[in-house]
């Protein structure tokens, strides 16, 4: 089976360079993939990604060695193994704030006896190899995301549910939760102490951390404090900021709405 080389990197202690896929574009994903990034996430949350894109995303990012991953809108089981099916290498889910929420996000991504994925890896076995079911429970990677009040106040039970392989910190709706406005790079203050609790308390637990960036100073930061994955640019903000820079120099003016 094809071994997952962010697992790889992680445990050889080596940072892990998340990009951000929100556009429904088999050729973007392909344009970015060649770029050199370890990992690209392909966002069925808040992108414009439907399954019927997610596919040929997929496609498009396994002519290069980036590893594909998937952040699923819910934790709806069907949708998680559909999304698994189809090759991707990863699962992020939102919103785990609780135990339950963590065993029913590793149910999903494992098979039994971890979990009740059921067995169909059509594509899977294209990408992964035809002894994809034997190894896939190893090599797939899941993260659930602490983004709220209880994720926090519960982050000791659900870091203790087996086949978790770690967090993703979600900043923005961690800092609305917390009464602060919403956003990424997070200076000193109380959001960025708790950002290095959640990531202390999971290194105590011998998970993986990953978290949101909204550049790449503060990436590079979270990864000296700890953090294995980190996500620093999406294919809406590099459009967005490379037709800024030309239009800038053509000195036109520009509207400057941030773009997720």
């Amino acid at each position: 089976m094809r071994l997952n080389r962010l697992k790889q990197r992680i445990a050889q202690k080596e940072g892990v360079v998340n990009g951000w896929l929100s556009m429904p574009c088999a050729f973007s994903a392909e344009i970015m993939a060649h770029q050199g990034w370890d990992s690209l996430t392909i966002d069925l949350q808040h992108g414009v990604i439907d399954y019927s894109d997610l596919l040929p995303m997929l496609t498009a990012i396994s002519t290069t060695d980036t590893v594909p991953l998937v952040r699923v809108p819910s934790l709806e089981p069907g949708l998680i193994m559909k999304v698994l099916d189809a090759g991707a290498y990863g699962v992020i889910a939102p919103l785990i704030n609780n135990a339950e929420d963590a065993r029913a996000l590793v149910a999903a991504c494992r098979y039994p006896p971890l979990g009740m994925r059921s067995f169909g890896p059509h594509r899977a076995m294209l990408y992964g190899g035809a002894d994809y079911a034997k190894h896939a429970n190893d090599e797939m990677l899941v993260l659930g995301m602490i983004e709220t009040r209880e994720g926090v106040a519960n982050l000791e039970e659900i870091l203790a549910v087996e086949g978790l392989d770690g967090l993703y910190i979600g900043p923005a709706d961690l800092a609305l939760s917390h009464g602060h406005a919403p956003g990424f790079d997070h200076g000193d203050g109380p959001m960025d102490d708790l950002i290095g609790q959640l990531i202390e308390r999971a290194r105590l637990h011998d998970k993986i951390v990953g978290i949101h960036n909204g550049g790449a100073a503060h990436a590079k930061r979270m990864l000296a404090r700890g953090c294995d994955l980190v996500t620093v640019g999406s294919d809406t903000r590099l459009l967005m900021a490379g037709a800024r820079e030309l239009l800038s120099a053509m000195e036109r003016e520009t509207d400057h709405r941030e773009g997720y």
